[in-house]
């Protein structure tokens, strides 16, 4: 389930403004104080083929650490997983829907899932919806942070997390519970070809490196929840994390791996980087 929570935040995050950037997901971090230069990696967290080119690797070997989104080593994850799931104040799923309209979603989440919908009464819509992801897929899934932390456990390296679990999951309060019920909603009565289509084109995307094609897909999504809520959903954690990259990077040479969707545009990792007098570069 975490991997499917931060798929949905970063795949269908986008900033707004695409700064133009060179074609590349691997970018070097150097100047202005970092001695030995670290990297950064735009991951896409769901996929068929998470295979990690030679210059990924190549990065990960020069470098001494791995910092992801949340540190997916750490065992508290799963425990704390169930109540950051939950909406908050005692509001449920049947308080945000009318009877008919919760028949219908019944019916789809019963299906899809094989659970009905009353046990999920206290989920947020959102989590419901990650929930799907697999769904989408022909394929089964892969994990590009599953294989650097692979190639960082080989190296007997540690993993570490940009922000904690109560932190990401906490993102999904500050959008209206009733927001998300009205995405879940139209998926239910769509049906599931429609977003399996928009993510499998996702993944075309991804493939070409191209930070900026990513931004403008995300912007032309039929899902307008997380365009809407660029700023709470990837805006502010992107200005959360650049005290962690500069402060870690300046003590030892460090692979971060985040979702593709935060390095680009003004408000983007590599933008906000480079405007506090950092290098960075695109690895081809």
């Amino acid at each position: 389930m975490k991997k499917l929570l931060i798929a949905a935040i970063s795949l269908f995050t986008i900033g707004l403004n695409a700064q133009q950037l060179e074609k590349s997901l691997l970018w070097k971090i150097s100047g202005n104080g970092i001695k030995e230069p670290s990297y950064i990696f735009g991951t896409i967290h769901v996929t068929c083929d998470a295979t990690l080119d030679e210059h990924v690797i190549k990065a990960l070997n020069d470098t001494k650490q791995l910092y992801l989104e949340l540190d997916m080593d750490d065992p508290a994850m799963k425990a704390g997983m169930m109540g950051g799931m939950m909406m908050k104040d005692g509001v449920t799923l049947d308080s945000l829907a009318t009877t008919e309209d919760l028949a219908v979603l019944d019916t789809f989440i019963t299906k899809e899932l094989g659970i009905p919908l009353k046990m999920m009464n206290r989920f947020k819509p959102s989590m419901i919806s990650m929930s799907l992801m697999p769904k989408y897929m022909d394929c089964p899934m892969q994990s590009f942070e599953d294989e650097l932390m692979k190639v960082t456990h080989e190296q007997k390296e540690e993993v570490y997390g940009l922000e904690t679990l109560e932190e990401q999951l906490a993102v999904f309060d500050d959008i209206s519970y009733e927001e998300q019920m009205n995405e879940l909603l139209k998926t239910a009565k769509d049906g599931i070809e429609k977003d399996k289509a928009e993510f499998d084109k996702m993944q075309e995307v991804y493939r070409t490196k191209d930070l900026n094609a990513i931004m403008k897909f995300m912007a032309d999504s039929e899902n307008k929840m997380y365009g809407d809520n660029a700023d709470v959903l990837l805006n502010n954690r992107n200005k959360n994390w650049i005290p962690k990259i500069e402060e870690t990077a300046k003590q030892t040479p460090t692979f971060f791996g985040v979702g593709a969707a935060h390095l680009g545009g003004k408000e983007g990792v590599i933008m906000l980087l480079r405007k506090k007098g950092y290098k960075v570069e695109a690895v081809k």
